[in-house]
């Protein structure tokens, strides 16, 4: 019972924060609402016993790359994109795009647990005294080791690139 009080309460944390997100004027508010979002995932995570994911959530996440997105929304001019139209006239496009997600998601439930081909993924076992650290890494290391890396790369020109926007004369 407390499990399921738990899910909804972070579930409802996180939807709340990524509608509060897109429909804040502030830059600021909005990367302040994603932080209360992330914060919701954390708390999944930590109900689905990811402890690792949880700490990477709070600690990464919140703690690295949300104060990177401040630094950089605070050290961009903000004036020119605060002048600009944030939503434009096709709000028919994103009813309709909604309503094809709703009519998907009514579709799945409608055909049950198969459509969604829970079963063997194909995984191998885990052995015997490995934890979740362990697996994520021999995972994260052996398959997807160039997405990886990939990220790492972008998030370094992401760095290298709000530093430019920072300095005034390069």
């Amino acid at each position: 019972m407390t499990d399921t009080l738990f899910f909804y309460s972070f579930a409802l944390l996180t939807l709340a924060g990524a509608v509060l997100t897109i429909t804040r004027r502030s830059a600021v508010h909005s990367a302040i609402w994603l932080i209360v979002s992330l914060l919701g995932v954390a708390g999944l995570f930590l109900l689905q016993h990811a402890e690792f994911l949880f700490a990477v959530q709070i600690i990464l996440y919140i703690g690295g790359i949300m104060v990177l997105f401040l630094f950089v929304i605070m050290l961009v001019n903000l004036d020119l994109a605060a002048r600009q139209a944030r939503f434009n006239k096709a709000w028919w496009l994103a009813l309709a795009c909604g309503a094809a997600v709703g009519a998907e998601i009514l579709y799945f439930l409608h055909r049950g647990a198969g459509a969604f081909r829970l079963g063997a993924t194909g995984a191998a076992p885990a052995a015997a005294g490995t934890g979740n650290v362990e697996q994520l890494a021999d995972v994260l290391f052996s398959e997807y080791l160039v997405p990886f890396e990939v990220a790492s790369i972008l998030l370094l020109a992401a760095i290298v690139g709000s530093v430019i926007m920072a300095k005034k004369r390069v």
